[in-house]
Order: structure tokens, then C-alpha cells, then sequence
């Protein structure tokens, strides 16, 4: 029997179906974006706000800064863990991939923390 021990969720299956549902909760998210600048040519600050006020939006608008993070956390423990190796690193590949993992996970936080303060004005 062969065991992954690399994978981040222990199955390669959920990982890509993370990164599937992320890329199209992001793909819609940009869709409604797009479909509401096409449709307000007098955009002004004012339109922005109350458009993003709303609670649909500001759920709509977490979720994909959590899609997003999950997306990205994905990708990048990917390459970590690809590229960051004894083959490339010599004896202290583990600490460098530990500390660039570390790295990531800092700032997807950060990045999460302010989105959610930005959105629900925290």
C-alpha cells in the first residue's frame, strides 16, 4: 500500500475539488463585479459603497476572500512543498520550508483579518 505523505489534505481529490469550487466561486465573484460596473456607467464613490452594503454582497464578498485564501494556502503548500526539497536546499530544506510555510499562513491571515474588517466594518 502506498501512502501520500505529502499531500496537504492527505488526498490529492480533495485538494483539487478545494481548488475547483474556489476558482468558481472566485469566477462569479468577478462576474457580478464586472456585470455591476457594465451596468452603472455613473459609477461614483458613493454607488461603490452602498452597492458592497448590502448583506448579500458583504456575504458574497467574504466568501470569496475565504475562497481565495483556500486557493491560494493550496497553491502555495504546493509549491513548498515541490520545490522547497534537499534537492534544491541541501540539509536544511525543512526549516526553510517551514519557515516559508509559516510565512503564507501569516499572510493569508492578515489578508483574511482585513477583508473581514473592511467588509463588516470591524
Amino acid at each position: 500500500m502506498v501512502t501520500n505523505a505529502t499531500s496537504l489534505t492527505r488526498s490529492g481529490l480533495s485538494d483539487f475539488i478545494i481548488q475547483r469550487v474556489s476558482a468558481v466561486i472566485l469566477a462569479l465573484y468577478t462576474l457580478v463585479v464586472i456585470g455591476f460596473l457594465l451596468m452603472t456607467p455613473e459609477l461614483d464613490y458613493g454607488t461603490w459603497v452602498e452597492f458592497h452594503a448590502g448583506t448579500v454582497m458583504r456575504l458574497f464578498s467574504t466568501l470569496a476572500v475565504l475562497a481565495l485564501a483556500a486557493h491560494a494556502w493550496i497553491g502555495m503548500w504546493t509549491v513548498g512543498t515541490d520545490y522547497v526539497r534537499e534537492h534544491y536546499f541541501g540539509q536544511r530544506a525543512t526549516v526553510f520550508r517551514s519557515i516559508y510555510m509559516v510565512i503564507c499562513v501569516g499572510v493569508l491571515f492578515v489578508f483574511v483579518a482585513w477583508s473581514l474588517q473592511i467588509f463588516w466594518r470591524l
